[in-house]
């Protein structure tokens, strides 16, 4: 059983400058606390998300930390040309030392892709070739390809990642036929589902993996995402979650409400932070009582990887920290 943050970078408050720096104290803390991974989320002309290019804030990540393996849960490939993001990969795991994760994924919004020119029907099929190249680049001297939206003829490729033959790949979905993908290429997996959604997708993640001739013991990280707010008391942990879950939903539901659309996954964010705890997409409270969620979680939910959404919102930064010490202190030791 292995611990990993989310992060989403939303909007807590101060500008932009002392918000980021803000964010790069508390990254120091995962890294201080044996947090495994931290996973940044990418978004664009929206509050939900200031870290829009994860390349130029992982790179600062990186120079904060020494342990805590990093990368983007995910890059939006759609978005980027594949030779360009092939070379940043390439540097962000050596400047690592190889601790960058390759996470990719065609993106959740269409708002986002939309400011970008790049039509919702294209973005799948721009998802699946930006992934063809970009791993063929990582893996060969020169690259060539022809495809519907990239061509390239002997390109030479004078940067290698150091991880052979390329970084460990990740993948976020709620998709039965992701999950079986993911297993077949082995990459590790987040999901952001119910309980009942996750042990399905778990189970197939598992089947396919057997399916393809592999043993359970090397098992990739199979995950699912929670909010999570420790403090000493149930009490307190409630209070600081309640008013930080609010400034955050306002974040995610902004795109859409300023759109005149209708607000996606209110089944797994709701209005309120009693709702979402009452759907179990989220705890606070004292070590205890998240000690407990969690172990109900990964046994209801199949998960060999819980990824924690410890900052969000207006949460102070002192809080936070808090939050994670208490977590690798008095939570965590019931795992190993």
């Amino acid at each position: 059983m292995k611990f990993g943050v989310f992060d989403h970078v939303d909007a807590s408050g101060p500008d932009l400058g002392l918000h980021l720096e803000n964010r790069l104290k508390i990254v120091e803390a995962y890294d201080r606390c044996g947090i495994h991974a931290y996973h940044v989320a990418e978004h664009h002309a929206t509050p939900l998300g200031y870290a829009s290019s994860p390349s130029v804030y992982l790179s600062a990540v990186i120079q904060r930390t020494r342990r805590i393996r990093i990368g983007p849960l995910i890059y939006i490939l759609p978005l980027y040309h594949p030779l360009r993001l092939a070379e940043e990969i390439c540097m962000l795991d050596h400047m690592s030392n190889g601790r960058f994760m390759l996470g990719i994924g065609r993106g959740a919004s269409p708002i986002e892709a939309g400011f970008y020119g790049v039509p919702m029907e294209e973005q799948q099929r721009r998802y699946f070739e930006a992934t063809e190249v970009i791993l063929k680049a990582l893996q060969s001297d020169t690259l060539t390809h022809k495809g519907e939206f990239f061509e390239f003829t002997d390109v030479p490729m004078t940067m290698r990642p150091l991880q052979q033959p390329y970084p460990e790949l990740w993948y976020a979905s709620r998709a039965p036929e992701s999950f079986a993908w993911a297993a077949r290429a082995g990459a590790n997996t987040v999901t952001l589902a119910h309980d009942d959604q996750v042990r399905a997708l778990t189970d197939i993640f598992r089947e396919t993996w057997l399916e393809e001739g592999h043993d359970l013991a090397d098992l990739p990280l199979v995950g699912v995402s929670r909010h999570v707010v420790v403090a000493e008391t149930d009490a307190e942990a409630k209070d600081l979650a309640a008013s930080a879950y609010e400034k955050w939903r306002a974040s995610f539901a902004k795109l859409w409400v300023d759109a005149g659309r209708a607000v996606p996954m209110t089944d797994l964010y709701p209005e309120s932070w009693e709702q979402l705890e009452a759907a179990r997409n989220g705890i606070a409270g004292s070590p205890e009582t998240v000690r407990d969620y969690v172990l109900e979680e990964v046994e209801r939910c199949g998960t060999n990887y819980l990824v924690s959404w410890f900052a969000f919102g207006d949460l102070p930064v002192d809080a936070v920290i808090r939050s994670v010490e208490l977590f690798s202190d008095r939570v965590m030791p019931a795992f190993d």
